[in-house]
């Protein structure tokens, strides 16, 4: 008899082996051969009718460790009739050089079969085998019995049980068995639990989806289907692996859209990770194109970044036409949709200057200044004319215009939606905001504000983060979010104040006692008139600026524009169009409309801004009475000089009578203004603060230093017994396990601790002597980078105000990480008096004299420092700024006036 050589696919029993079959035709499984070892028996493995025999388990695990996925050299002695198409063999067989029969009797995992021939020499010895094992109380020999119950319950769960073990096991790494591959992505396993207790459970592979196999006889597989089965079975069956369960099929979000839906799945099939001790097979299915990426379980993997690697796994499938890919499109998402290919910019920089509904914003290009109406991508908030969602689309709204309008955001061009039929052709977008560049879909999505598109399998035109968005719904609708809530949600009813004239005159004098009023401009009707939300009155109001007039815009065809009337409108929208402003009220119109003055960001008064622009004009007769009337035709004389907007023709001569500009005011006695950034504030024992002068040789050097310093302390070791003192330079450890450079400033043998301050950030910190080493002498030469410094002229409100706290917060809203201009009034030894500046207040730009320390004191939060500050007589213009600032505050009821004049005298 000739000895053959073949891979052990499975084990069936311990006296069992299925080898792997030679592929079939293209479409059908390969045919395995079952091979039985003669002349031993083991104990049978159970079914879904019948349980394990004794022992039946433990012989076929010590088989199936020994063997499977490995070449064994067999030996058939004769063949048996075959009732499921496949060749079956009584015969020999060893791996490794090692006889399979003669290991298992050694170690008590089969018996020898009763024989009617007379015994062989081979007979014999295995028959010594097993009296070995017996006498060692070995497998089957041991008379306690097996650790595993054969407990019959151990099949499929019931659908309440199901959800019962899904409930108690969700998310925890189980051992496991693959007994079955029913196809690429879907596995029977048996779970080893804790006492020695199994479990059977149907497994899908999470996040991929592989074609159907053909699992009956003349049955044919979808193309692929057999190439995916046998790419598993191969690396799966039968194998230790290590299950994850994560949720059941018809569970969780609605796989719409799912891209290889072969059929419906089994009724007890759950869905879950399946790691190999060499990876996740889901991952090298798709990278071999056996597989397709399963969009809609994006939330289940979210906690477990399985997602990202099956996305990159598919672009590689997609890249080498791989298999299920071969005919895939290009790989990734598109700039363009069906075909269309305009030249556009795929990433650009703007600011969002309108939101036109839950889900489309209008953003200006920096670099070119164009206005692009952009959808978000692969997202659908609600329509405004659902009646039953139109809450939820207005909440959408609003939560766009909060996080996004006049902001900056980074624009990503995921692709283009063709125009169809009304609709006209629409850039979608992914939107990026602030410093964490969090996408506003996603944020959207997360709280149930709008759902993700279902594309097509094949579809390439989707957001970039199209996996996050699943994930985000499926969050949302865990959490019954929104419009998973299942709850009607009506537009909020909103008054319209000025609805008549009589009605305004009505709500007038309340809003004047109110004094400054925050509300929304919901709609620009001209460069002068407005619609205004006014959120804490839950009122509407039409808004006209005073002591100015806008030119006119055309409202229909029939109409014509006055000279810069779209200009103004224009310039209006863009720059105040759903922005949060303040209102102070002053009169009534005679159809409803409310006179007075608005302001953005609090400062930026809106009508001289017009009239600076040359985009409207004063009027004279309603502007006499204004407390700004001086800075509004101030404004004009300006524009007029400039030849901006309504005075482009204007001819100058015709002004030379014009008043002329005041005296020039004294300025500061020096100016030395630098950049700089705030590296530590402080609070105790008194508030202070240390900056780093930007732009100079030293922060260049202080790079450079710190590189070369972290290198040096990789290797440098703490001296033995070292003890800092007072005054000495040293290399300190900080709480974020880095090493600087620190002067001492307390140092205690008792508590063997030093209180250090860093001379290159200014922060002060408390550490322990085996954090600290002597400074090297390389790294003294460049002076500390860290200034002390104060604010001129005036301080913080005292600590033993209430309003201490919020002082000390404002000013670090204000100052904080961000990259200022310093101007230094006055040095007190090392400390530096400091005028702080921020370059991006445009109110910095048109006033020499605003300040953050200027704005403190007007909101009050700060006073001035008369005694600390000697030096402010020098500084007469600012003073007055200063007093002005603080009489603001006292009208205004700011900060500590807000009971009345607190101020010393």
């Amino acid at each position: 008899m000739s000895s053959n050589k073949a891979i052990v696919k499975s084990v069936l029993s311990g006296d069992t082996l299925v080898l792997r079959g030679r592929p079939g035709a293209p479409g059908q499984p390969a045919k395995d051969r079952v091979l039985h070892i003669a002349d031993i028996t083991s104990p049978r493995m159970g079914a879904q009718s019948r349980p394990d025999e004794p022992w039946a388990f433990e012989c076929r695990e010590f088989l199936r460790a020994l063997t499977v996925g490995k070449e064994v050299t067999f030996t058939s002695s004769h063949s048996l009739p075959s009732t499921d198409g496949a060749q079956r063999d009584i015969g020999t067989a060893s791996v490794g050089g090692l006889d399979i029969a003669s290991e298992l009797l050694r170690n008590g995992f089969a018996s020898t079969k009763e024989i009617k021939r007379d015994p062989n020499e081979d007979d014999q010895r295995r028959r010594d085998l097993e009296n070995e094992a017996k006498s060692g109380s070995l497998g089957i020999h041991n008379p306690q019995g097996p650790k595993h119950d054969p407990d019959p319950r151990c099949s499929i769960l019931d659908a309440q049980r199901r959800q019962a073990f899904l409930n108690e096991w969700k998310g925890q790494p189980i051992d496991a068995v693959v007994e079955t591959v029913r196809d690429g992505s879907t596995v029977r396993v048996r779970l080893l639990l804790p006492d020695d207790v199994h479990q059977y459970a149907n497994v899908a592979l999470a996040g991929v989806r592989s074609a159907r196999a053909a699992n009956k006889q003349g049955e044919t597989a979808e193309q692929w289907g057999e190439e995916a089965r046998f790419f598993t079975e191969t690396r799966l069956l039968q194998r230790a692996v290590r299950v994850t369960l994560l949720s059941q099929i018809g569970l969780g979000a609605s796989p719409v859209g799912n891209a290889a839906a072969a059929g419906p799945a089994p009724a007890s099939m759950y869905i879950g990770i399946v790691m190999h001790p060499v990876g996740n097979v889901a991952e090298h299915l798709v990278g071999n194109g056996l597989a397709r990426v399963v969009d809609w379980h994006a939330g289940m993997l979210a906690n477990y970044g399985g997602m990202e690697r099956l996305r990159a796994a598919e672009r590689n499938a997609k890249e080498k036409r791989l298999c299920l890919y071969a005919n895939a499109p290009v790989s990734g998402p598109t700039a363009t949709g069906n075909g269309h290919a305009p030249d556009i910019v795929k990433s650009f920089d703007g600011t969002v200057i309108r939101i036109w509904s839950g889900d489309q914003i209008s953003v200006v290009d920096k670099s070119t200044g164009k206005e692009r109406r952009l959808q978000l991508s692969s997202t659908r908030a609600p329509k405004a004319s659902d009646t039953k969602l139109a809450g939820y689309a207005a909440e959408a709204k609003e939560l766009l215009r909060k996080r996004l309008i006049g902001k900056t955001v980074r624009v990503h061009i995921d692709y283009v939606k063709p125009k169809d039929g009304e609709y006209e052709e629409r850039e979608c977008a992914t939107i990026r905001y602030g410093a964490q560049n969090a996408n506003v879909a996603e944020q959207l999505i997360e709280k149930g504000l709008a759902t993700a598109l279902r594309h097509r399998r094949d579809d390439e035109d989707r957001s970039q983060d199209y996996d996050k968005l699943i994930a985000a719904e499926q969050a949302a609708v865990a959490e019954t979010r929104g419009l998973h809530s299942g709850k009607e949600q009506p537009v909020p009813r909103v008054g319209n104040a000025s609805e008549s004239g009589t009605k305004a005159t009505q709500f007038l004098s309340g809003f004047k006692r109110l004094g400054r009023i925050p509300a929304v401009v919901d709609y620009v009707a001209a460069g002068s008139r407005f619609k205004l939300l006014l959120p804490k009155e839950n009122q509407s109001l039409t808004f006209v600026l005073a002591g100015i007039r806008a030119p006119r815009t055309a409202r229909n065809p029939s109409e014509k524009s006055e000279p810069c009337g779209p200009e103004s409108a224009e310039f209006a929208t863009r720059r105040y169009l759903q922005r949060e402003v303040e209102v102070e009220i002053d009169s009534v119109d005679k159809t409803g409309g409310f006179i007075g003055t608005m302001y953005l960001n609090k400062t930026e008064n809106v009508a001289i801004a017009l009239v600076k622009e040359g985009l409207a004009t004063v009027h004279a007769y309603s502007a006499e009475n204004l407390p700004w009337v001086k800075a509004l035709m101030d404004a004009e004389v300006e524009s007029k000089k400039e030849h901006k907007g309504v005075w482009k023709d204007h001819d100058e001569n015709a002004v030379v009578a014009e008043a002329q500009p005041s005296a020039s005011e004294t300025g500061p006695l020096k100016t030395e203004l630098m950049d700089v950034i705030l590296s530590d504030i402080r609070i105790a024992p008194t508030f202070g603060f240390s900056v780093q002068i930007l732009n100079t040789d030293g922060i260049a050097s202080l790079e450079k230093l710190m590189h070369e310093f972290s290198l040096h302390h990789k290797s440098a070791v703490s001296p033995a017994g070292f003890v800092p003192k007072n005054g000495d330079l040293i290399s300190a450890k900080f709480s974020d396990g880095s090493w600087y450079r620190a002067r001492v400033k307390r140092a205690s043998a008792i508590k063997k601790e030093a209180e250090v301050q860093f001379i290159d950030y200014g922060n002060h910190d408390t550490v322990a002597f085996k954090d600290c080493r002597p400074l090297d002498p390389k790294f003294r030469s460049l002076q500390g980078q860290a200034q002390d410094a104060r604010l001129s002229f005036v301080k913080l409100v005292e600590p033993e105000s209430e309003y201490h706290n919020e002082s000390v917060d404002r000013f670090r809203n204000l100052c904080e990480g961000r990259k200022l201009i310093a101007n230094i009034d006055h040095k007190e030894g090392n400390l530096l008096h400091l005028r702080l500046i921020d370059p991006n207040d445009p109110i910095s730009a048109e006033d020499p004299l605003a300040s953050i320390n200027a704005d403190l004191v007007r909101e009050g939060l700060a006073s001035i420092d008369r005694k600390g500050a000697r030096y402010l007589s020098s500084y007469p213009d600012v003073g007055r700024k200063l007093e002005q600032s603080v009489k603001e505050a006292k009208l205004r009821r700011h900060g500590m006036f807000e009971y009345g004049d607190v101020e010393e005298d």
